[in-house]
């Protein structure tokens, strides 16, 4: 046996070795960007976020870090007895606006968010 025929075989598998290399790296690199794009989605507004989310692939959400990212991202600075935010919706009857504010001192007030769908 030649050095030829014995230095193809060690060229082709350092060959292989290096595309897989840079394949693995290009995926993991992707992988990070994609990452940071949903982490930023997630520190955006809901309707930003929501948009994000809907085109978003069903598996990704086995292939990404969804939930301690959204914990993190949506964790509020509220301690227990502070006060809430303030802020103003407009009434269930579109009779005008009500501000939380407006309760304080007067009568308990019991803030519940959620979905019904």
């Amino acid at each position: 046996m030649s050095e030829t025929e014995v230095a193809v075989p060690k060229q082709a598998k350092k060959s292989r070795r290096r595309m897989w290399l840079t394949i693995a790296s290009v995926v993991f690199v992707a992988w990070i960007g994609f990452v940071c794009y949903i982490n930023w989605a997630m520190h955006q507004s809901p309707e930003v976020f929501g948009s994000v989310m809907k085109r978003m692939p069903m598996p990704a959400y086995f292939l990404f870090p969804f939930e301690t990212m959204w914990g993190r991202a949506r964790h509020g600075t509220l301690e227990v007895g502070s006060h809430a935010p303030d802020f103003d919706l407009e009434a269930y009857d579109k009779s005008g606006r009500v501000q939380l504010s407006s309760f304080r001192g007067k009568q308990p007030v019991v803030l519940v968010f959620g979905s019904y769908t």
